[in-house]
């Protein structure tokens, strides 16, 4: 048998080789302290540390007995390099045999004496992401269950009075299904793609709270998003939306008996934030101000981007919401989920297709709503379905992007192929065979070019107006991509990018810092008031000669920090899809690297796609990649779905 020590080195040797995480190796070596260590052992927390670095939330036992390299992505060279002469358990259950018997492994339904790693059934977890799903589930079903009791014909009356009857259509209001949904229990989850109206249906759905609460103005409404980016668009769409609903808020038949005053409750929310900033992040510490002991002081919360939430987030966010508040989350569970270990949006709307609503749903949604609910979308999938609505209608994001979108997420790669070369030029345009200077001509032709123009045209009289041109010009535009580093990645880009401007002199870079250099915040700067996600633009400041402010929007306002006082930002024309989440930009490119990566996914060039308001172009180098990413799933372990069964 090879000894624990060889196996430590080992993985030593492959986080040498960039194979493995070097947290991985230090994880297994810091398990194997604990007790008695095991080949069984040492492995499996180096694989669960490596997992957990790419979303998933816990190891499958099944998955690691039938293809380990699958499941990590590894060459066999590399496996068998790890494991070579070690005597591994061949199946799940031989695995979960050799690990209920260590020491730092503690088995669910055993004496539990706080060990690191937890055994739930044939999943093995970190102890803080185990206790994030059993956290989270519990208080979603605790809240699907706490009934609200409205009076489903008020409801209705007042619905048909927020939504018109759309023309000729037989099709069921799903939103008019989600606004109904939501008033009848302390959670609700509508999730649907772009342009289906999820912040259109969360701004009726406030109207409608606030005709039926007893006293509207007492009514504390919360909005957030995971970036600040999202949470300035949930407030614009939020207060456009209830603008447009004023004259007919003042006809709702709520239980208060007088006219509502929507201009004024709207005003009363205040902006939306981020999560960090609502839950009360603090420096250097895990531990939000607000808890279970500490509860937010709020009755209704709507979250936007919920596809964002990480496991530990939405278990934080849970444990801050007092139970009487009513939680609204929406997102698209169709794009990336978060950066971090989880997929919980992805999780509770797994089965959000097929709508499962039980005989008790269906009748409530049918009087409160006065929409038929199909049969096939009739069923039984659990409590919180009864709580879930999708919505299945695009108003806004049609078109050869909503077609090639459409394409993608249904993992059709010709088709999205055909539609991306059969589409007008300027909707939809295809790079097929691109190098890097192509993407810097695309860059500086039609895309910077219009922000730069803006920053050489300065408005004294007016600097915050002027300001605000600049970062509306520089948000028209956009190049996202799959990776980080290399020639086809964000770092690679953003340098050739840099140098490219400077040369046709639309910038003067002789530093770090420069007029007109595009930010992205990295991590939350809770003393400067700037969060991770952020996009700023350095411009001179309009008092002090010499000086740089880097100046973010906020909702109509903007904000100028020092650029001496921003340590975690990089520079940002061109940026992951990931960051790009929660954003929206008029010409969004897309660029996939030349070879195959892990995170070359259907669901990240669906989440590229549908950045795009007007016109989408991908880049690629090999144009064979597309249909790698389209035929690549993100499907991270976890246990939280069962747990909602």
């Amino acid at each position: 048998m090879t000894p624990p020590e060889t196996l430590l080195f080992r993985l030593d040797a492959l986080a040498d080789q960039g194979v493995l995480r070097r947290l991985g190796s230090a994880f297994a070596r810091f398990v194997a302290t604990l007790g008695l260590p095991s080949p069984a052992l040492i492995v499996s927390s180096a694989v669960l540390s490596e997992l957990e670095g790419a979303g998933h939330s816990c190891l499958s036992l099944t998955a690691l007995a039938e293809d380990p390299c699958a499941l990590l992505g590894w060459q066999t060279e590399s496996w068998q390099a790890l494991t070579e002469g070690c005597a591994l358990p061949g199946s799940a259950q031989a695995w979960r045999s050799a690990l209920a018997a260590c020491a730092p492994v503690w088995s669910v339904g055993q004496s539990d004496e706080g060990q690191p790693l937890v055994l739930d059934g044939e999943r093995l977890y970190l102890r803080r992401y185990w206790r994030g799903e059993v956290d989270i589930a519990a208080r979603l079903l605790s809240r699907a269950r706490l009934a609200c009791d409205p009076d489903p014909d008020l409801v209705r009356a007042c619905l048909d009075r927020l939504f018109d009857a759309p023309p000729g259509t037989s099709a069921p209001n799903w939103q008019k299904i989600a606004c109904a949904t939501a008033m009848r229990s302390h959670v609700a989850v509508i999730t649907g793609g772009p342009g289906t109206g999820k912040t259109y249906t969360a701004a009726r759905l406030l109207a409608l709270q606030f005709a039926l609460a007893d006293d509207p103005e007492r009514v504390r409404i919360a909005l957030a998003a995971p970036t600040g980016k999202a949470a300035a668009r949930l407030k614009q769409s939020i207060d456009h939306a209830l603008g447009d609903l004023a004259h007919k808020a003042g006809q709702l038949p709520g239980r208060a008996g007088k006219v509502l005053d929507l201009a004024a409750l709207t005003q009363r929310m205040g902006a939306a934030r981020t999560l960090h900033n609502l839950l009360g992040a603090r420096p250097d510490t895990r531990v939000f101000r607000h808890h279970a002991g500490h509860p937010l002081d709020i009755d209704v919360l709507i979250v936007d981007e919920a596809s964002m939430i990480h496991l530990e987030m939405m278990a934080a966010l849970l444990d801050a919401l007092p139970m009487g508040a009513v939680l609204i989350l929406l997102g698209d569970k169709d794009q990336l989920a978060s950066v971090e270990a989880g997929a919980v949006l992805g999780d509770l709307c797994r089965e959000a297709e097929q709508g499962g609503y039980t005989p008790a749903t269906v009748s409530y949604l049918e009087r409160a709503s006065g929409e038929a609910v199909p049969a096939a979308f009739r069923g039984e999938l659990g409590e919180l379905a009864q709580q879930t609505v999708m919505l299945r209608q695009s108003h806004r994001f049609g078109g050869p992007i909503g077609e090639l979108a459409s394409a993608v997420n249904a993992g059709q790669a010709e088709a999205a192929a055909s539609r991306l070369v059969d589409a007008p030029a300027g909707v939809l345009d295809w790079m097929s065979h691109a190098t890097q200077l192509d993407v810097l001509r695309l860059a500086v032709k039609g895309g910077y070019d219009g922000y730069l123009q803006e920053m050489h045209t300065p408005e004294p009289s007016n600097h915050d107006a002027w300001v605000r041109r600049v970062l509306k010009a520089f948000d028209r535009f956009r190049l996202l991509c799959a990776v980080r580093e290399g020639e086809w990645g964000v770092a690679g880009l953003n340098q050739a990018i840099e140098q490219r401007l400077d040369a046709e002199g639309l910038i003067r870079r002789r530093g770090e810092w420069y007029s007109g250099r595009p930010v992205m915040v990295t991590r939350n700067d809770y003393g400067v008031g700037v969060f991770n996600g952020d996009i700023g633009i350095a411009l001179p400041d309009p008092v002090r000669e010499g000086v740089l402010r880097v100046y973010f929007q906020e909702g109509e306002q903007v904000k100028g920090v020092l650029s001496t006082r921003l340590r975690d930002v990089e520079t940002a024309y061109a940026m992951t899809v990931h960051k790009s989440q929660g954003s929206e930009f008029k010409h969004t490119v897309l660029v996939l690297p030349p070879d195959p990566v892990p995170v070359l996914t259907r669901e990240l060039v669906y989440t590229g796609i549908t950045r795009a308001r007007e016109h989408f172009t991908l880049v690629t180098p090999q144009p064979g990649m597309l249909a790698v990413a389209i035929g690549q799933r993100t499907l991270r372990a976890s246990g939280l779905r069962e747990r909602l069964v």
